[in-house]
């Protein structure tokens, strides 16, 4: 194409669309970037860059740069605001968040979709009975509306009442119902039937939930076997000693890895208890900066053997500058919690030498059959089948051993129980692990006052309890499956 035309910029944009569809993102960023660097006015492709940044490339500051932008433009667009409000919640702006969600609903009050991001907000920074009354007047607005049940009874503080079970149950009988909000309700109906103690019906539901939302995904099982084998393959004491000293050598992040409901949140909110170690999120940050390694090989661990040496710097640079917006209190080292990251332990030995990792470790039945009654908005396909949780659990035991194995004392261990029965011992362990001294505020991490995304916001703003250890026995009649999956995983879960 001459050059003239590809500055034309509506043609610039065309081609951005098109490199999307190709899943060329990187190169549709810069198409738009130009596109609209030579007509500023051209609002529809600023919007489709700025959800591009946003959704594609996991870059919510320049995304929110964007849609500054467009709301000067037209600043009562209610979709820019609207957009604009889930910016500032993804990178913690949460008092900002809240507020400009006030501001869509003073302008379209009858919003359910706001209502229910605006009631995910409140649940953040735990003003629990508010954001219930905004998942109610989501409800009253569009009844049966599983998101909002579930919202509520994804709380765990707050049980749904017998009204509540009876609007559910005939919401569900709907024939033009779609299939992720009958999904949401079945997950809702049999959390309320569980806290009930109908154990049996709620067993019930939570199969039915699971079953229609595994019909939804595409998940190969295979391909974490696949995954385990290869990076035994690859990733040798050799392997690593031919890759030392090239990494960032910042030493503030912090990582804590394992499987969804193992108990991370808790020691999150534990780490983030010390004054010197700040909380943000689950950063998808280490997964776009992993993007870039297997861009030119067959995916990981492919991807890191061919990757150059000398660029292992700048791949901790670029996680280091990616996450520098979700670090607003200053302090020395920052959590992140995105639980799938144990995947990518060699990436972050290679680019963040000096980084930590925590594996954090439950019991396998409690933890998979704790995963099986939850709905997870993204990510974690697995978790809709008893016997493909039993096999991604065994799995990712098999990988951590190995992994444990050729970087040995790389990785510090947290076994739920363990936290549960002495914190203090574990506790002090934590710390001395991530290189800083004890101190009394992480054994009262309930009362730390901060923004806590995921659904165990609730629980880790009460003291350790065992209350949750042998729950999964209640429906232990039930779990044949992930047992018989799980194989000798279940007995040496613990690891070395």
């Amino acid at each position: 194409m001459p050059a003239n035309e590809r500055r034309d910029p509506i043609q610039l944009c065309r081609d951005a669309d098109a490199a999307m569809r190709q899943g060329r993102f990187a190169e549709a960023e810069q198409l738009f970037a130009e596109g609209v660097a030579l007509a500023p006015d051209f609002r529809e492709a600023r919007g489709r860059y700025a959800l591009l940044l946003l959704d594609r490339l996991d870059k919510p500051a320049p995304a929110l740069e964007q849609i500054e932008i467009l709301i000067q433009q037209d600043p009562g667009h209610p979709g820019y605001l609207s957009v604009r409000a889930a910016i500032l919640g993804l990178i913690g702006d949460y008092d900002g968040a809240i507020a400009q969600y006030e501001d869509v609903l003073a302008r379209q009050p009858r919003d359910h979709r706001s209502l229910l991001r605006y009631g995910h907000m409140l649940k953040t920074v735990d003003r629990v009975a508010d954001a219930v009354a905004a998942y109610r007047r989501a409800i009253a607005l569009q009844p049966g509306n599983g998101e909002a049940y579930w919202s509520i009874a994804d709380l765990k503080t707050v049980r749904l009442s017998s009204t509540d079970r009876d609007a559910i149950r005939e919401a569900l009988h709907w024939r033009d119902m779609p299939g992720e909000n009958r999904t949401l309700l079945h997950f809702a109906l049999g959390k309320a039937l569980e806290d009930d103690g109908a154990f049996g019906e709620a067993f019930a539901q939570y199969e039915k939930a699971n079953a229609l939302r595994r019909a939804s995904l595409r998940y190969d099982p295979g391909e974490m076997t696949a995954c385990v084998r290869a990076a035994k393959d690859v990733f040798t004491p050799a392997f690593f000693a031919e890759r030392a000293g090239r990494g960032a050598e910042d030493p503030a992040p912090i990582f804590v890895v394992g499987l969804p409901r193992s108990g991370s949140t808790l020691v999150e909110q534990i780490l983030a208890s010390h004054p010197e170690i700040e909380g943000t999120m689950e950063l998808p940050d280490l997964v776009a900066v992993s993007r870039r390694v297997s861009v030119n090989a067959a995916g990981f661990p492919a991807g890191l053997a061919a990757f150059p040496v000398e660029q292992f710097g700048a791949l901790g640079d670029e996680y280091l500058e990616r996450t520098s917006i979700f670090r607003r209190l200053g302090r020395r080292f920052f959590i992140d919690k995105l639980a799938s990251n144990f995947v990518l332990t060699p990436l972050i030995h290679l680019a963040l030498p000096q980084a930590k990792i925590i594996d954090v470790r439950r019991h396998p039945m409690a933890c998979c059959f704790s995963a099986y009654k939850q709905y997870f908005a993204g990510g974690q396909s697995h978790t809709y089948g008893l016997g493909d949780l039993g096999q991604f659990y065994a799995e990712y035991v098999e990988l951590m051993a190995h992994y444990d194995s050729v970087l040995p004392g790389r990785v510090h261990r947290v076994i739920y129980e363990d936290l549960v029965a002495d914190p203090e011992r574990e506790i002090r362990r934590l710390l001395d692990y991530c290189g800083v001294p004890f101190d009394e505020r992480c054994l009262r991490f309930h009362e730390t006052a901060r923004a806590v995304r995921t659904s165990s916001a609730q629980q880790v703003r009460r003291p350790i309890s065992a209350d949750g250890l042998e729950q999964w026995r209640k429906f232990e009649l039930h779990l044949g499956p992930l047992k018989e999956a799980l194989g000798a995983a279940l007995e040496n879960y613990r690891g070395a």
